[in-house]
């Protein structure tokens, strides 16, 4: 269903309703900075007068009416910027707040829909089109309203006919704001598609920065950011066209107005005699509208702007979070796990079909296959990354959606193979989130099983050491030995491990099997690996491909079988220094 954009800037405007107060009085501050402009009108037409015949306190009145007039513009005008701006300082703030909490409870799947980009840009540029519609737009239409306002009742006042026919010209101006909407409107929607590429250009661009130097990427980098940039730059200067032609069009349109005016007023016998000064007057007001009228029209392009960015922010802050209707919380859950015929597809092909298979408490499961074959999508499907279409998962003998949605997910630790640490200290990445009151003992604790500790002292505060961002100034295998004691310290009774022994030598990857298999005890583990070691000693070997479970049993049943198992181990894992393809 298509919103209008009067529908858009009232759902908008209903943010104000905490701050109505400041509001209102900047609303009072512009009414008040408007009617300044029809008192300077008013006084000229007492100068005019004061010329001709001029009165005994004329030179003490005029000067103070000037002062005071002067005064009353500024203050109004200050308390209109101000109380306007904290308004809508706060609105955005509450915006991004509420963009940011949509964002991050958004399904896995809609993550992949829209490249990172997308969202960056409608955090970052299109809120401030936003706060440009919260706060130029609103302060133009309210200050310079006022003063069109007060300046056409000033008119009309002195002379009505002149004044209907100034405005004769207001249906063709009306008329010329419709069609710059549209193309206001179209023009930035086209932009905020623009941004959004730039920023994910750029964001693919910085983050992979090592694989664009290895495999010279420079020039093929450069020119998708420039690509991007340029489709940007043309979409801005259609709309600068389309806001510079705006403006002209209409000003020339009040000018053909007021010169008819004057043609009128003064051609003989066309219209009744005015006094000089009331006649001066009103030239002076008609001429003073033209600049708010102006002003008012260029409100256009940033108001077509903010309405179209806060279209695609309530877009974000109204879509679906995740599915969570559970009510079943558990303080420790023992740990089986039953998948009974599973089956998840993204789109129309099939990734995974009628998966079976039972957990026991404790147990350790492995999964290899070839690329493709659906291990690490079976894996998110425990924490509900993604949600099944059809099928039956179980945690001790209750539906994964009948648990609470962080509770379930509680009761789960996962170290992944591209390794997320964030910028803080190496403390603040292992006792992150929920772990946050774990103490310094605990997280050295952890550190130590995971034969993370030898590195960890050596750096200049210690556990403290802030790591910057990514973690990048570590190696590969340090970053994953920091993952598997993120996950050590939260001690939940599910594990998946996909790959979490890839990044790591084989020195270190000895220490940290010997770590993996305290920490696997008496947890039900999913191990989703390459490397024999890692496989070999499971309880269960579940070999997958094309989207299903081929083949069952212990490492030497597998082997036996002279099926797919064997056919894998002779070609990727004879030893540790060799993995299967995942």
């Amino acid at each position: 269903m298509k919103i209008s954009s009067w529908q858009i800037y009232k759902r908008l405007l209903g943010y104000l309703q905490p701050h109505l107060g400041f509001f209102f009085l900047s609303i009072c501050g512009y009414i008040l900075y408007a009617l300044t402009q029809t008192g300077f009108a008013v006084l000229m037409e007492k100068i005019v007068a004061e010329m001709d015949a001029p009165s005994a306190r004329a030179y003490l009145f005029l000067p103070l009416a000037i002062l005071s007039i002067t005064f009353a513009r500024g203050l109004g005008g200050f308390v209109g910027t101000y109380c306007l701006d904290r308004v809508a300082f706060n609105v955005v703030y509450q915006l991004r707040e509420q963009i940011f909490a949509s964002i991050l409870t958004l399904p896995r799947q809609q993550y992949l829909q829209q490249n990172s980009g997308h969202y960056l840009a409608i955090l970052i540029y299109n809120v401030e089109q936003v706060t440009s519609a919260c706060t130029s737009v609103v302060r133009t239409l309210v200050r310079e309203g006022a003063t069109v306002l007060g300046l056409v009742s000033y008119l009309f006042y002195l002379n009505w006919q002149l004044s209907l026919l100034f405005f004769a010209s207001s249906p063709f101006i009306a008329i010329a704001i419709s069609i710059a909407s549209k193309r206001f409107r179209k023009l930035a929607k086209s932009m905020q598609s623009s941004i959004a590429d730039i920023t994910h250009a750029a964001t693919e661009s910085l983050q992979g920065n090592e694989v664009v130097k290895t495999f010279g990427g420079y020039e093929s980098e450069l020119a998708r950011f420039n690509r991007a940039s340029a489709d940007f730059k043309r979409q801005s200067l259609k709309m600068t066209v389309t806001s510079a032609l705006n403006s002209p069009v209409v000003q020339m349109m009040v000018s053909s107005a007021l010169a008819l005016l004057i043609f009128v007023a003064l051609y003989p016998g066309l219209m009744t005699q005015m006094p000089g000064s009331e006649f001066v007057a009103f030239l002076i007001t008609a001429g003073l509208i033209a600049k708010p009228l102006r002003a008012l029209t260029e409100i256009n392009g940033p108001l077509q702007r903010g309405i179209t960015a806060a279209n695609s922010l309530f877009e974000v802050i109204d879509a679906e979070s995740e599915l969570d209707n559970g009510e079943i919380t558990v303080e420790r859950a023992k740990g089986e796990l039953v998948f009974k015929q599973v089956c998840f597809s993204y789109t129309d092909t099939p990734v995974l079909k009628n998966i079976d298979f039972t957990m026991s408490a404790g147990q350790t499961v492995a999964l290899v296959g070839r690329s493709g074959s659906g291990k690490s999508t079976l894996a998110n499907l425990i924490p509900r990354f993604f949600e099944r279409n059809s099928g039956t998962i179980t945690l001790d003998g209750v539906l994964l959606e009948d648990y609470q949605l962080h509770n379930l997910r509680e009761q789960i630790a996962i170290v992944n193979q591209q390794v997320v640490l964030f910028s803080g200290t190496i403390k603040s990445n292992i006792a992150y989130g929920s772990l946050s009151d774990k103490t310094d003992s605990e997280v050295r604790s952890a550190l130590e099983t995971a034969n993370a500790i030898e590195f960890v002292d050596k750096l200049p505060l210690g556990i403290h050491t802030p790591l910057g961002e990514k973690g990048l100034m570590l190696s590969g295998g340090q970053r994953q030995r920091l993952a598997i004691a993120r996950a050590m310290l939260k001690d939940a009774p599910v594990l998946i491990l996909d790959e979490a022994t890839s990044s790591l030598d084989n020195h270190s990857e000895r220490y940290i099997q010997q770590a993996l298999e305290r920490v696997m005890k008496n947890r039900t583990t999913l191990v989703i690996a390459h490397r024999l070691s890692t496989i070999k000693n499971a309880d269960i070997i579940l070999v997958m491909d094309n989207a299903e479970i081929v083949e069952c049993g212990t490492h030497q049943q597998l082997l036996d079988k002279q099926g797919l198992y064997a056919e894998l181990h002779q070609q990727g894992f004879d030893s540790d220094e060799t993995k299967i393809d995942q």
